[in-house]
């Protein structure tokens, strides 16, 4: 079953809960715990905590054998940050885990990424370009580097239909449509559909964005599992990994309503796709069995 803790891992679980309650600490509103039970947290990071010109959201999930034998797997969501400066920093941040195998990291890699900024912020090509780095949070999930978007499928304006090969007879799967969660203007909505093909992914998605509505969305994140494939948006696909989900697909649209919601929009992003897998019976037990065994050992660690 899911999110089985091995004894073994006892330790790494605890490592865990005491870095995210420093890190909370230390950060205070910067720091979002997305999905407590995944071990899927974000932090905001800016160059300037009075004024800002450049940000980043590093999104961080914790495998369970970290610190002791993994690192944590992460994704840097910024839209002005592409190509060598990139690979620049994810070699620096990788570098540092190399030099503390075993220990706690993260607040190695936020201080490291600030610094990063620092220095960007200060560079003739960010004097040269002002308007191009002030970027708010909400413009950076747009970098097509940080999460996957079922308009990526649509170059050339493909009109939904040329998705489908008419030559299979494979059927459209049933598609389901989750409750919608909003927040200061912005809505958010879940869809599902089993799939076991790729081929019927590409159907659903086809489908979805016949839909006009869902069509105008700011982002349609989506992710499935097909045995051994697996397709990614980062969180999406951690959430259906950490539960042991397979033959099934799952996009949240995302419409922006012109207020910035920071870290917040990847809580409603997870929240809305785990809604939508329990509601169609695909996680209820695990969902229950993660979050209460992870509440169990905090409780147990307060007590000490």
């Amino acid at each position: 079953m899911a999110d089985v803790v091995n004894p073994e891992n006892e330790g790494d679980l605890q490592a865990q809960i005491e870095e995210v309650e420093a890190l909370s600490s230390i950060y205070g509103e910067e720091w979002c715990v997305i999905d407590e039970a995944s071990r899927i947290f974000c932090i905001k990071i800016s160059d300037d905590l009075e004024e800002p010109k450049l940000t980043a959201c590093l999104q961080i999930i914790l495998p369970h054998d970290y610190p002791s034998a993994a690192p944590p797997i992460y994704q840097i969501n910024a839209a002005w940050l592409r190509g060598a400066e990139r690979t620049k920093l994810a070699n620096s941040l990788e570098d540092l885990y190399v030099e503390h195998v075993g220990e706690s990291i993260l607040y190695l890699w936020v201080e490291k990424v600030r610094e990063f900024l620092v220095d960007k912020s200060q560079s003739s090509e960010t004097v040269d370009q002002p308007e191009k780095v002030n970027m708010t949070a909400e413009e950076e999930v747009d970098d097509p580097e940080d999460i996957a978007d079922v308009k990526t499928l649509q170059l050339n304006t493909e009109p939904a239909h040329l998705f489908m090969d008419h030559a299979n007879d494979e059927e459209l799967p049933p598609i389901k449509h989750g409750n919608a969660i909003t927040d200061r203007r912005s809505t958010f909505q879940p869809h599902l559909a089993p799939v076991v093909t790729p081929r019927q992914v590409k159907m659903v998605l086809g489908k979805l964005y016949e839909n006009k509505k869902i069509a105008s969305a700011t982002h349609n994140i989506y992710a499935y599992r097909i045995y051994c494939e697996d397709k990614h948006s980062f969180l999406l696909l951690h959430l259906l990994q950490i539960l042991d989900v397979s033959n099934v697909m799952v996009v949240v649209s995302r419409w922006y309503g012109g207020i910035l919601l920071g870290p917040d929009r990847f809580k409603h992003i997870n929240n809305c796709a785990r809604n939508i897998l329990v509601e169609q019976g695909y996680t209820a037990a695990m969902v229950r069995h993660s979050l209460g065994l992870f509440k169990k050992r905090r409780k147990r660690k307060k007590t000490k």
